[in-house]
């Protein structure tokens, strides 16, 4: 059961120097090793490959093609060729559940998806939200013009889009154990400040209409709407990540469905 700890409504924000220090995190090549040993070194490129053994994301994929292609010739079938498949292709796994009786349905990030952020991260501990009929999950490219950080993107062109931005504690805070919490990294005012441009894109100062905090399962979530842009922006903590899941509509769209809108919103948790 949700319980609301914490509410303020419909007042200005000034962003000051009381936000996160925001770092930039150049972007990198994804690497793959036929070996368990990882080097965050790179050497001279050659031949779809660097000269200390790895390959690099073009090249892997070509494997991927070559395995998939002559999985006759070399026996490997069945269950075998699905695990070769899942390796190669990860990304993109369906976690939607079938509809209720009002029509909604269930998304839970599924354990095989791929993503870390890196070298030396833990897996993603899994999150969910719930839509209605008509949502769909929409491709995320690794060269995404918003950032390396978007674990997920659904849409429905009437309604509206979400996404889910999954982004390492440590780009704004010193270390926090092993399972932080949205109150180690700051206050809702603070949150709102350092990490609502990376969720719109601008700057937040005069935007956020209401704010609201409430815990779900022992773990606390941040709630802010914000306008403009229409956005309803869900953020909470766990593990060594930062979890912030973003709900926007253009002004037609918002008019329309905002109930149904603030109940996608309503449903994000870390599970």
């Amino acid at each position: 059961m949700g319980v609301t700890l914490f509410s303020v409504s419909t007042f200005p924000l000034r962003c000051s120097g009381s936000s996160f220090p925001r770092q930039s995190i150049p972007r990198r090549h994804l690497l793959a090793k036929a070996t368990p040993e990882v080097s965050h070194e790179s050497s001279n490129f050659k031949d779809g490959k660097l000269d200390d053994g790895f390959l690099t994301r073009r090249s892997v994929v070509g494997y991927g093609v070559s395995l998939l292609s002559s999985s006759t010739v070399l026996g490997v079938t069945g269950e075998g060729m699905a695990v070769v498949k899942q390796g190669l292709l990860a990304g993109r796994v369906p976690g939607l559940s079938d509809p209720d009786e009002q029509g909604w349905r269930t998304y839970r990030r599924p354990d095989e998806k791929s993503g870390g952020h890196g070298v030396g991260w833990s897996p993603i501990i899994p999150y969910a939200f719930s839509v209605p009929q008509g949502w769909e999950e929409v491709p995320v490219s690794i060269a995404d013009l918003e950032g390396t950080e978007i674990d997920l993107r659904f849409a429905n062109s009437k309604e509206g889009r979400l996404s889910v931005i999954v982004a390492p504690v440590l780009r704004f805070a010193d270390y926090l154990g092993e399972d932080a919490r949205i109150e180690q990294i700051g206050p809702p005012d603070r949150v709102i400040s350092a990490f609502g441009p990376e969720v719109i894109g601008e700057n937040v100062e005069g935007k956020v209409l209401s704010m609201n905090v409430a815990e779900h399962g022992g773990r606390t979530y941040y709630q802010f709407e914000l306008e403009p842009p229409h956005a309803l922006i869900t953020a909470t903590a766990a593990g060594n990540r930062l979890y912030l899941f973003n709900v926007t509509a253009n002004g037609l769209q918002w008019k329309r469905h905002y109930p149904e809108l603030k109940k996608i919103a309503d449903s994000f948790r870390v599970v």
